[in-house]
């Protein structure tokens, strides 16, 4: 009775500690540490198989952001930028040593976020597929101030659009969309079914948020080591003259294109495990 008392109780601390961040934190594995940021709308059970590789080498802190895969949402103008205070925040509260940080996608985003804004806070960071301005991956010349009074990126019209879309069908159809970011049904069914749990209002947020962030200029002030792995997009050769473009000023870093889409822990697991064992034991 005493050790299922001691369990409960460890499980409410677990919960209350967690409760003053505005991301859900799962925490495993021992050694030096490392934050794991999943993308948009996912779980942090995407990292799944990478914490499995890691931790026994590294203390693992994998974060689900709020409104994602069934996370409660949180109330603010800046969503990301909530979250992004939050971290550091974390980071301070758990005393944690100059962590890693491994970011897919919108969490590569916010992996360069952060490093540029305390960069002597983080260690090295890998940035799996995202970049530091999404708005500009077609487009160098485009700015935020070129896109900022376009209606495509109307806050209140985006959420408003995600909020009318019907639950009915929807991870059948988002399984479909998937598969053009990840090549096996059953992980872009996955991605679909924590999309469907996402918070609507949430998920157009986001985007708009992440849209409308250009970082360009600010990774020049990032001081540590950055692993930065690219999809194929048409071609390696164009995905590495987006990727050099979008990563122009950032001092410290290396490029590295996989044969795969989007999703690459999952489509290119050996070579992705490779790469980063690779650049952590450096």
């Amino acid at each position: 009775m005493k050790t299922i008392s001691f369990l409960l109780l460890a499980f409410l601390v677990s919960i209350v500690a967690n409760a003053q961040y505005s991301f859900n934190v799962q925490v495993s594995g021992k050694g030096a540490p490392v934050l794991l940021i999943p993308g948009y709308s996912c779980s942090g059970e995407v990292w799944n198989e990478t914490v499995d590789h890691l931790k026994d080498s590294y203390e693992c802190h994998v974060l689900t952001l709020p409104g994602y895969a069934g996370v409660a949402p949180i109330e603010s103008s800046n969503i990301l930028e909530t979250v992004k205070n939050d971290i550091l925040t974390y980071v301070s509260d758990k005393k944690l040593n100059k962590p890693m940080l491994i970011g897919h996608s919108l969490g590569a985003f916010m992996s360069m976020w952060l490093s540029s804004e305390a960069p002597d806070t983080f260690g090295k960071v890998v940035c799996v597929d995202g970049v530091p301005f999404i708005s500009a991956m077609t487009n160098p010349m485009v700015t935020e101030e070129s896109i900022k009074n376009n209606p495509m990126f109307d806050k209140a019209t985006i959420i408003e659009r995600y909020k009318q879309t019907p639950d009915e069908g929807y991870v059948e159809n988002m399984t479909t969309a998937m598969l053009q970011q990840v090549s096996d049904s059953v992980h872009a069914k996955q991605v679909a079914i924590w999309s469907f749990k996402s918070d609507r209002a949430t998920l157009g947020s986001t985007m708009v948020e992440m849209s409308l962030t250009d970082l360009r200029d600010d990774i020049v002030k990032v001081k540590q080591p950055v692993l930065i792995l690219a999809s194929t997009f048409m071609t390696k050769e164009n995905s590495l003259r987006i990727y050099n473009e979008q990563y122009k000023l950032l001092p410290n870093k290396r490029i590295e294109v996989a044969d795969s889409k989007h999703f690459i822990m999952y489509d290119a697991t050996t070579w992705f495990f490779n790469q980063i064992d690779a650049f952590l034991n450096e």
